[in-house]
């Protein structure tokens, strides 16, 4: 179809709106590593992990080999709300950089989360509510995923309680009353309340926290509350199936005008919203019927995939979760208090993990200052103020543009916008005033951290 003829946003009627999720898991020939049980190394039963995950999601957690799960009509009425979400061509950032490639990008901020978090938020909080639960409990960084996980539970009458990371805690006080209006319970971490939070407070004093401790804190509540369990909203293989329903939109909105991406790339932190992006994709190229360059940007100040290392570790700080096979940093890593919360998660999901190990996918980490110059250049042309963790995408895609423009190649670029910014004025304001630095921790550092991975392989 010629190119003129391609809207600015492509939207899918709800007829076409995924009625399955997509497990990648089923087309990879090598399937990510188990997770295993910290006292006994062998690989966790079911049983054992319903002591803190509802039953469902458990099952769904374990299933390497069904390729597509059915999504619950309640589900599917409640995506309906906000979903299907646009996918837009970025004429005007093309123009801008006068570059001959094709941008498209995935918006998933619209709705009051501001992030793609509530498709994955909505689906725990309804197994949770199927199973009898009285509530749950989970972390958050940045504040995209509590505020999802709260808008969730107050739709479906749950009690939701949200341990936030102290430093997104203190920069980001809106988003921890937006999650108080849906009336869930935050609390800063590392805490007082838990035995877990006051052991990371004594050997770290004056902590601005991290995702590892604030997990560490809801599974301790969780476990030893009746009628609760923990959800997370990254990393777990089951959290990317939830997620995998961004990329099918976009796959279906794209196969509408008959356009191919050549890259895809998306931010990365623990990988839900990279893993979402890239399933239906990543599927085929597994398959060998497409092939596709991906890939994932991290911050330089937490670069798990670029500077970590493959193996076994804790999912949390207080090492009370599962040991899972990731790229990580060591689960005691500790990352400077950067603007993206959401990417300060010291492992990365093992599925995304097993693929970047294979050489499906390759990563870069990026600084802080360029992700808000890009931030900026993208909001003054396309009219959305991106995210902190969406603008390492942002500024990735730019770049691959501006290759283009030097080589003369069109190549079509597809990337996600997963969230807004507008509660991360306060990092578009030290970032104005010039107060924003970009710590990279050294390698004696990341060397401290990795000493203390568990040995297991």
């Amino acid at each position: 179809m010629a190119e003129n003829k391609i809207p600015y946003k492509i939207y899918l009627t709800e007829d076409e709106m995924p009625r399955q999720w997509y497990n990648l898991r089923a087309d990879m020939s090598n399937k990510p590593a188990p997770l295993l049980n910290p006292g006994t190394l062998q690989p966790m039963t079911a049983a054992e992990l319903e002591t803190v995950f509802c039953a469902e999601l458990v099952q769904q957690e374990l299933d390497n080999d069904t390729p597509y799960f059915d999504i619950p009509q309640e589900i599917r009425d409640f995506y309906k709300m906000y979903r299907p979400a646009p996918l837009v061509r970025a004429y005007c950032l093309e123009e801008k950089l006068q570059t001959p490639a094709k941008i498209y990008y995935k918006f998933e901020g619209n709705n009051t989360s501001g992030s793609h978090k509530l498709n994955s938020a909505i689906a725990q909080a309804y197994y949770a509510k199927a199973q009898g639960l009285k509530g749950v409990t989970t972390e958050t960084g940045a504040g995209q995923w509590g505020t999802a996980l709260s808008m969730a539970c107050g739709y479906l009458g749950l009690d939701c309680q949200v341990f936030m990371v102290k430093c997104s805690y203190e920069q980001k006080p809106f988003r921890r009353e937006v999650m108080r209006v849906y009336g869930a319970s935050v609390t800063p971490s590392p805490s007082e309340i838990t035995q877990v939070g006051r052991k990371i407070l004594a050997e770290f004093p004056g902590t601005t926290g991290s995702l590892g401790c604030a997990i560490s804190e809801a599974v301790e509540v969780a476990v030893n509350t009746p009628g609760y369990r923990y959800v997370l909203g990254s990393v777990l293989n089951q959290v990317l199936l939830h997620q995998s329903i961004i990329g099918l939109e976009a796959k279906l909105a794209l196969d509408k005008y008959g356009v191919k991406p050549d890259i895809i790339i998306g931010c990365a932190g623990g990988g839900s919203n990279l893993g979402g992006l890239i399933a239906p994709f990543m599927g085929e190229k597994l398959r060998g019927e497409a092939d596709y360059r991906f890939i994932a940007v991290e911050p330089a100040s937490c670069p798990t995939l670029t500077r970590g290392e493959y193996r076994y570790d804790f999912c949390d700080t207080g090492m009370v979760c599962p040991l899972a096979k990731m790229y990580t940093l060591g689960s005691c890593f500790m990352p400077s208090a950067d603007h993206a919360g959401g990417l300060r998660f010291h492992g990365m999901s093992s599925i995304l993990s097993q693929l970047y190990a294979d050489g499906y996918m390759e990563a870069q980490s990026v600084r802080q200052t360029e992700v808000f110059q890009a931030a900026e250049e993208f909001a003054r042309v396309e009219g959305i103020l991106p995210a902190p963790e969406s603008s390492h995408a942002i500024l990735v895609a730019i770049n691959e543009a501006k290759k283009c423009q030097e080589t003369g190649e069109e190549k079509n670029i597809l990337f996600g916008l997963t969230g807004t910014g507008y509660f991360d004025l306060v990092a578009y304001e030290k970032f104005h005033n010039g107060e924003m630095s970009n710590y990279i921790p050294s390698d004696a550092e990341i060397a401290a951290a990795l000493a203390s991975l568990p040995k297991v392989d």
